[in-house]
This record gives structure tokens, C-alpha cells and sequence, in this order.
């Protein structure tokens, strides 16, 4: 094993004058070369030790990193944790190893060691064939610029007018970021709105030896082919499907703050569209550099992770504060960019990591899914989310059973792609009468669907539906479940309440159907994957089957589709039923509802599917039942 001394924790030069020169050659006058141009008194000071095994790991130095802090104003820099770690460790390849490295902030406290461990991540990115790299840059920006200002030159478009965090940057590195960013406008034409971009190359720029290099790694994250990882959404499609992925994922992972943030916002979505925001601009330097490490090695699922807990943090300041929030956006913004109040970094991360979310496949899944939803209704280039989102003007939503305050709420539940289009009365017992064949011929052709029931003692609840209640002829005339893991159910009144799929809150009781060797997930630039039609059949072992996909033409997979599990019980998926005799929803122990044919008498209880109590009175009459569906979903 071979001990390098890593200089000191905090210190942006690094020190190395007690290195022994027969093991370190070059390497120690490198570091000391670094410390005579701004280190200190070594020897009032710790250096820690890395332990490195050459045979099984990278090779961590700063040779290669002379240059690099070169763009910083260390005068603005946060004073970093000086103490030395109390146990050296040893920086492995492997990428579990690296993972939980990076989570633990093992190269936090050195600036050089940082930029190597970048270097050495990024270039194990696989990338497309032709990805530009350092020599490209020098000859582009030559050609560009040459001797003259770069202020002479516009900025991207695909910018979208965004602002540039400058993390503690000097004024040359401020402008050797709007360089890299003019280069990579005019050697990436597809990309059409990435405003993520600016804070990418700002925060690479602390930890890179020059322009070049800088340019280089973050092409190498444009150009990322892997199918299990990506980065940097490059078009205003694939952003707004990510605002409504974080959306769908603060529904689930978030209640208590998505609920407060629908009971005080109008546009659920105007809040969460700055999620990216609140991470690459809002958070300070020292927060959004411990975001990057681990976003470096995991991907844009990290992103999330991170938005999801600083969302759930603020919802417990606003709780604990008990104040009104008259502007949850300003509020959410001016709460993360003073985090260091809430939370330190490491629990940040904790929190973060903590949040146990399905799959990169689901989440890939719904984030095309969303994708979709966004393309069919029009929205491919850049226009103001007003004109698009606000499909119900709650002002002159009219329902017989809810008022618009409780349709509000019921509105926040709905996955984002949906919300997307106005709701249309498809059934009501007051005007089509109380037949449940009407129903099922009402309804056919939706999809998803909105039930809402009254009863005669003035209790509300319902169920979102996630499949077209056409699905049920497909077991000719039997008693079989169907539907997605997106189906839920809830109360109105006299409790306000979402029971959602139980493994939502629970995935690690799922497992994954793994993908055979032929089976490869696409990457988010890939076209949409096509695949059989929804469902499954339940076997008779303790597991559901898991149908062979087949393609079709312009088919999603369905997120949260039951055949991308392996379930523990057959009664885990028992979201929607139909026959001539009633409505079933939810199974399992028991019924979460239950519709007789004359729409007129109900049941409600306990079912393992949804983990639900009962909604309302068990037994219970119907005064009132609608149905809702999407126009043009």
C-alpha cells in the first residue's frame, strides 16, 4: 500500500513538504509547488493520510491538477471541515465503494483530491463515439474568440434566459464559464433548453485545470450513452417531464408538504417546476459541490433524492413554525438557500438517501411516460406553462359531490401527465340514472378515470383508475383484476386522506423482474419503448407471472405496472374489477370499495392492496356517484 500525504482538509493548494521523496518524486514538489502559491504554516497543521493499494485503485494525486482552483476567488470560498478523517480508507474502483465514498464526503475536504476523483469519474462515462473533447475546445474557441471579450458574443438560447450561479468564481472564470457554454451551443445544435447547464460548468470549472478540461467533462455528460444513468435534459420536452416526474415523486414521497403546498398554491406545478433550481443556484457552494459528487457517479435519480428532501425539511419548518405561508415558492427558495439553519450537509444526504423510491427503470419509466403526455398535447418547444397546465379553471368547476377547494387537493394527487387535460363528466347517477352498465359504457374509452361517490350521511371518497374500464371484457365475463400501481383511493369527507399502492411506501418488499441478457432499457434519448398491453394473470404459486413483452406501435409501458415486480402475495395488486354484478376496488382481507349493480348499495374495509381503513361508513347507501375522465388523454 502506498501512504500519500493529501495536504490540508479545506485548503485549496494542498501541502506535501513532509512527503518522502524517494516514493513521491514529482508528485511532492507538485504539492509543494501548489502550497508555496497560497498553503500556510504546515507545521502548525494535521495532514491526513490516504491509503492507496496501486495494483486495485486510482491513482489519487494532484500532479495532473495543478491548475485547477486557478478560476476561484478563495476569499468567497465557505470554510470547509478541517478535521482529518479518524480512519484512512482506501478509494477502490468499484463502484459501490466510490458510491458510498462520495455519500460520506471522503474527498470533500481537499480541493485537489476532488478534481482527481472528478477527472478519473468522468472519464469513465460512457459517451457516444464522437464526443468532442480538450483539443476540440482550444481549436473552437480559438476560432470563436480568438483575442477578443467574450461579452462580444451571445449566449446559447437553449439558456432560456436562466441565471448563471457563479459559486465564488473570479471574474475570469465567470467568463471562461460563458466560453464553455458558447463552445458547447455551437458544437451540440441538438440541444434546445438545458438550463441546468450554467452550474454544471461553474461548479466543474473549480475542479478543472483549465477551460479545455472543463468543456471536455461536461461533454462527456451531454454525450453519457449509458442506459441505466443520464444527466442533463437537452429540450424543453424532457424538462418539463422532469418538473412533473418530481411532482409525481413529491405526491408519493412527500404527502404532508405536497398537501400544504396544494392547499396554499394555485399552480401545484409553478412551485415544483423550480425543484432544479432550489438544487444548482439556490443551495450554497459548499452544499451544491456534496450534491455534485454523488449526482456524478449516480445520475439525475440523486436530483431527485436531494429535491424530495429539502422539500419534506421545509414542510416540517412551515409545521414547527406554525405560521401561514402566503408564497410557498418564496418561501421554499429563501428556506433552501439558508439550509445551514435546518440541516448540515451530511444529514441533508442522509435524509436524501433515506427516501426509498422504486428503480431507475420505473422512474425512467414514468419520465417517458410524461414525456409523452407533454408531446401529445403539443408542448415541444419552449412556451409559458400557464398556457398548458391550468386545465381546470377551478373557478367554474362544478361537481355535485366536491366543492373546487376539494377538487384542488383531488387535483394534486393526479400524476402530472394527466392533470395535463381537462376534466369531462363522464357519469353521474343525477343525470344517466343508477345503472352500472351505463356506467361501463360511459366510461370505456377513458383513461385514466376519477370516481367519486356521496353517501346518504354526506361522506365523500373515491378512486383514481388508472386503465380504461374496457380492460374488464378482456377476461371474458370472470371476476379478474387490473389496472397499475398508480391506481389509489381516498377520502373526502369528513377526513381528507390518499391511500396510495402499498408498495409505494414500502418498495423494498418488491423485487424487480430482472431483464433478460437480450433486454437492454433505453436511454432517455431513445425513442419510446413499446410493449404489450397492461396487466397479468395471477399464478398459483406466491408470485404474479410475468407476460412476455410484446410490441406496440406507439405503446408505453405503463408505469408501475405489476409485471415489472415480483410481488410477495397475489393479493398485492388487486386494483380494479367489473362484472355485470358490481365495482371492485382494491382487494385482499378485505375490499377498499365495493359497488353493488344497482349503484345504490356499498361496502368499504381494510384491503392489503391499498393498506387502507375503510373510507367512510362500512356499510354504506349512495346518494350521489360521477365519474371524471380526461379530455384527450
Amino acid at each position: 500500500m502506498l501512504q500519500v500525504g493529501l495536504g490540508l482538509p479545506g485548503s485549496p493548494r494542498g501541502a506535501a513538504e513532509d512527503f518522502p521523496l524517494d516514493q513521491l518524486g514529482k508528485r511532492s514538489r507538485s504539492y509543494s509547488a501548489l502550497m508555496s502559491s497560497g498553503g500556510g504554516d504546515m507545521e502548525a497543521r494535521q495532514v491526513p493520510v490516504l491509503i492507496i493499494s496501486e495494483a486495485e485503485t486510482w491513482d489519487i494525486d494532484a500532479s495532473s491538477c495543478m491548475g485547477c482552483g486557478q478560476f476561484v476567488d478563495w476569499d468567497k470560498m465557505p470554510e470547509l471541515d478541517q478535521q482529518p478523517s479518524a480512519q484512512s480508507r482506501s478509494l477502490t474502483q468499484t463502484s459501490k465503494e466510490l458510491k458510498k465514498l462520495a455519500r460520506e464526503g471522503h474527498w470533500a475536504t481537499n480541493h485537489a483530491l476532488r478534481a482527481r476523483a472528478y477527472q478519473q469519474i468522468i472519464q469513465h462515462i460512457p459517451c457516444r463515439l464522437v464526443t468532442p473533447d480538450a483539443l476540440v475546445y482550444r481549436d473552437v474557441a480559438s476560432r470563436l474568440f480568438g483575442k477578443q471579450s467574450v461579452s462580444s458574443h451571445p449566449l446559447p438560447e437553449f439558456l432560456g434566459g436562466c441565471g448563471m450561479p457563479t459559486y465564488c468564481l473570479t471574474m475570469e472564470g465567470v467568463t471562461a464559464v460563458k466560453k464553455i457554454l458558447i463552445c458547447l451551443g455551437n458544437l451540440f445544435p441538438d440541444i434546445t433548453y438545458s438550463p441546468i447547464l450554467p452550474a454544471v460548468v461553474a461548479l466543474l470549472l473549480h475542479y478543472s485545470e483549465d477551460e479545455a478540461q472543463c468543456f471536455e467533462n461536461v461533454s462527456r455528460l451531454i454525450a453519457c450513452n449509458d442506459s441505466h444513468t443520464s444527466y442533463i435534459d437537452q429540450s424543453f420536452l424532457a424538462h418539463q417531464a422532469s418538473h412533473m416526474t418530481f411532482g409525481d415523486l413529491a405526491n408519493k414521497h412527500c404527502p404532508a408538504a405536497h398537501r400544504l403546498i396544494a392547499s396554499t398554491s394555485e399552480n401545484v406545478f409553478e412551485v415544483y417546476s423550480e425543484w432544479l433550481g432550489w438544487i444548482f443556484g439556490d443551495l450554497p457552494f459548499d452544499y451544491a459541490i456534496r450534491v455534485l459528487d454523488v449526482y456524478l457517479l449516480e445520475g439525475q435519480k440523486v436530483l431527485y433524492r436531494i429535491a424530495l428532501a429539502l422539500l419534506r425539511q421545509h414542510g416540517l419548518s412551515v409545521t414547527s413554525r406554525e405560521l401561514e405561508v402566503a408564497n410557498v415558492k418564496g418561501d421554499l427558495k429563501a428556506f433552501v438557500q439558508n439550509i445551514r439553519e435546518h440541516l448540515t450537509v451530511d444529514k441533508l444526504l442522509e435524509r436524501a438517501f433515506g427516501i426509498r423510491l422504486f428503480s431507475r427503470k420505473e422512474i425512467w419509466l414514468l419520465q417517458m411516460a410524461n414525456r409523452k403526455a407533454l408531446a401529445e398535447k403539443g408542448v415541444t418547444v419552449v412556451q409559458r406553462r400557464q398556457l398548458f397546465h391550468l386545465a381546470v379553471d377551478m373557478l367554474n368547476f362544478s361537481s355535485a359531490i366536491v366543492t373546487a377547494q376539494e377538487m384542488r387537493i383531488m387535483w394534486s394527487w393526479i400524476p402530472e401527465r394527466f392533470s395535463l387535460f381537462p376534466p369531462v363528466l363522464l357519469f353521474s347517477t343525477s343525470e344517466n340514472g343508477y345503472s352500472l352498465q351505463r356506467f361501463y359504457s360511459c366510461c370505456e374509452g377513458y383513461e385514466p378515470t376519477v370516481l367519486l361517490i356521496k353517501t346518504t350521511q354526506g361522506e365523500v371518497c373515491g378512486a383514481f383508475l388508472s386503465s380504461d374500464w374496457n380492460e374488464r371484457k378482456k377476461s371474458g365475463g370472470a371476476s379478474s383484476f387490473f389496472g397499475t400501481g398508480e391506481c389509489f383511493v381516498f377520502s373526502v369527507r369528513p377526513e381528507t386522506e390518499r391511500y396510495e399502492w402499498v408498495f409505494i411506501k414500502k418498495p423494498e418488499l418488491t423485487k424487480a423482474v430482472p431483464r433478460s441478457p437480450r433486454q437492454r432499457l433505453p436511454s432517455p434519448a431513445s425513442p419510446v419503448l413499446s410493449t404489450s398491453p397492461r396487466g397479468g394473470h395471477l399464478a398459483s404459486s406466491n408470485h404474479l407471472t410475468v407476460p412476455v413483452l410484446q410490441r406496440a406501435k406507439g405503446r408505453l409501458s405503463p408505469y408501475l405496472a405489476i409485471r415489472h415486480f415480483l410481488l410477495p402475495s397475489k393479493t398485492a395488486s388487486m386494483f380494479m374489477s367489473g362484472t355485470r354484478e358490481g365495482i371492485v376496488i382494491g382487494g385482499g382481507g378485505g375490499q377498499a370499495l365495493y359497488i353493488d349493480a344497482d349503484l345504490y348499495y356499498g361496502r368499504t374495509e381494510h384491503c392489503e392492496t391499498f393498506d387502507n381503513p375503510p373510507l367512510c361508513q362500512e356499510n354504506f347507501q349512495v346518494q350521489l356517484l360521477e365519474a371524471w375522465g380526461f379530455q384527450n388523454a
